[in-house]
């Protein structure tokens, strides 16, 4: 667990995909960074995990981890990191949201520890947050000799392991006011470690009601 002073400093937990931007991330970055005979090929080979997600019988974390064997495995780490990089600063910024710059910066603002946690890809979580001076936890793509493997270290960051990750590396309980970020059920979790909760940008007291928000897992990660 990460040891701090943090006084009567508040911790803010903010998902990516949905929340600080505006759409999802994770496929677009697999469309430039997995070579297009790859591609060609997760056409066929994903078809059944695609169908299997659309129809509710695979989750939409197991088709990414999918995808991601598909995509990675014997890539070169520097090449897809390299891809990371230019992705966090040429495709990125058009996808944020004003309404959660205003709320990061108004939470920097307020000295509180801020925190990115999704279920994308550290290639360009890293690089993105990096620039902006956020920490962050997130999906991490396993690498061996210089290549990727095409599977995720710890696993994929969402639903339950995003709060498990969260309480491993903050002590919660040091933090005056915790707030939670989030847009789809991936989020439920974390959001539940939180005093205050905001789902799609309105505060909520429970979980049980985002049911009035529309599908609680339309946009993830």
């Amino acid at each position: 667990m990460l040891e701090c002073d943090v006084g009567a400093m508040n911790l803010a937990l903010f998902d990516f995909d949905g929340t600080i931007t505006s759409t999802d991330t994770w496929t677009p970055f697999m469309r430039m960074a997995v070579r297009p005979s790859r591609l060609r090929m997760a056409v066929v080979v994903l078809s059944p995990v695609i169908v299997g997600n659309r129809l509710g019988m695979i989750s939409s974390s197991k088709g990414r981890q999918a995808a991601a064997r598909v995509g990675f495995a014997g890539e070169p780490a520097r090449a897809i990191r390299q891809h990371g990089e230019r992705y966090a600063t040429t495709m990125l910024p058009s996808t944020l949201q004003p309404r959660a710059v205003e709320r990061l910066e108004w939470h920097r603002s307020q000295g509180d520890h801020v925190v990115v946690v999704s279920a994308s890809l550290d290639v360009y979580i890293a690089p993105w947050c990096a620039e902006r001076g956020l920490e962050f936890i997130c999906t991490t793509l396993e690498e061996r000799d210089g290549r990727l493997t095409g599977r995720y270290v710890d696993g994929d960051c969402c639903g339950p392991e995003k709060a498990r990750r969260i309480r491993a590396r903050y002590d919660l309980g040091r933090y005056s006011v915790v707030y939670a970020y989030g847009d789809s059920g991936e989020d439920r979790e974390m959001m539940a470690l939180a005093h205050k909760k905001f789902y799609r940008w309105q505060e909520i007291g429970s979980w049980d009601q985002v049911t009035s928000f529309g599908h609680p897992d339309e946009v993830e990660g």
